[in-house]
């Protein structure tokens, strides 16, 4: 199946350097190729970037947690805005969107404008979460996703898609090419927090999990290859 429009969900964890520098211009660089590669494709991406490299939520006395949400969320727009800086500098126009209201730096999230942006082949940037604490950037993605209209939830990581166990530590952990959202609750796996993932099977919203380090993968998923793991409905 081509994909005509997705969401890309990105963790913030996956900008920072090997040396825990908060974000990596090589890395950067990288994800935004993959973009470029099918934007120039038709393909309309929307983008949800995680804010953990910079900083995660916490459960000490020092910081309360709404406040630790709240600060999570800016550190989403900061890499809301390398990304977009980086895209601009490839010609490819964007558009930062944000839950909060920041009107100096980013457009406050609009549906019907998002889509617009969307359909005038604009890679839309979607920062600060969903504006409120206790929901993860990952429960943000599906929403906006379903919001406007996407055709799947494109999440890169590290790994080739979904295991049978972590295969980082585990090297005979088995690979699913595909998945159903029954077998993923029933054995217990990790795709994305239940919020999440209970919104994605809601809506019929399917899941590609997919590495995306290895050059090419993106493009290579969105026209239909049998790229990392898809969860179906």
């Amino acid at each position: 199946m081509n994909y005509k429009r997705i969401l890309l969900k990105l963790s913030g964890e996956s900008l920072a350097s090997n040396d825990l520098s908060s974000i990596c211009n090589d890395k950067i660089s990288h994800y935004c190729r993959e973009i470029q590669s099918i934007v120039s494709n038709e393909v309309q991406v929307a983008l949800v970037i995680g804010g953990g490299n910079i900083f995660r939520g916490t459960s000490d006395d020092l910081i309360d947690r709404v406040q630790g949400d709240h600060m999570g969320m800016l550190a989403t727009v900061i890499n809301g805005l390398a990304l977009q800086s980086a895209l601009e500098k490839m010609g490819i126009q964007t558009r930062l969107m944000s839950a909060v209201k920041i009107d100096e730096i980013a457009e406050p999230f609009i549906r019907r404008r998002a889509i617009r942006h969307l359909e005038k082949k604009r890679v839309v940037i979607f920062v600060a979460g969903t504006g409120r604490p206790y929901f993860t950037t990952d429960t943000a993605a599906v929403l906006r996703a379903v919001e406007i209209k996407a055709d799947v939830i494109i999440k890169g990581t590290r790994v080739d898609g979904v295991f049978s166990d972590d295969p980082e530590r585990n090297k005979n952990a088995v690979k699913y090419d595909k998945i159903s959202f029954d077998e993923v609750y029933n054995k217990k796996l990790s795709v994305m927090d239940m919020t999440a993932f209970t919104l994605c099977k809601e809506n019929k919203l399917p899941i590609n999990i997919f590495n995306i380090n290895k050059a090419g993968n993106l493009f290579k998923l969105v026209q239909g290859h049998n790229i990392g793991t898809k969860v179906y409905y």
